[in-house]
């Protein structure tokens, strides 16, 4: 996964701010939040999870599965409506 390597420090960021959502959702359960205060916090990860993956999906299917159609001269317009189809329904 060399192209993971490059957007290392990007991917990483994310998973820090991932971090923080679950640490607000730790501190909101010990401090007895309500139960939508908390099912907002934990709606906000999934979504934020859901995002990560959906990155990680769109970087594989671009760097991988498109290669043999760029070498071939073919348009990667199939790898576009394939993230777009994954980023429906990881959401």
């Amino acid at each position: 996964m060399s192209h993971t390597i490059r957007e290392k420090k990007k991917l990483l960021d994310r998973v820090r701010r991932i971090r923080g959502q679950m640490e607000a959702i730790e501190r909101a359960l010990e401090g007895e939040a309500g139960c939508e205060v908390v099912m907002h916090l934990i709606a906000g990860v999934r979504g934020a999870t859901s995002g990560l993956m959906a990155e990680v999906i769109e970087d594989h299917v671009r760097k991988h599965l498109t290669d043999v159609d760029r070498k071939r001269g073919d348009k990667p317009s199939a790898a576009d409506e394939l993230v777009d189809v994954l980023r429906a329904y990881l959401k």
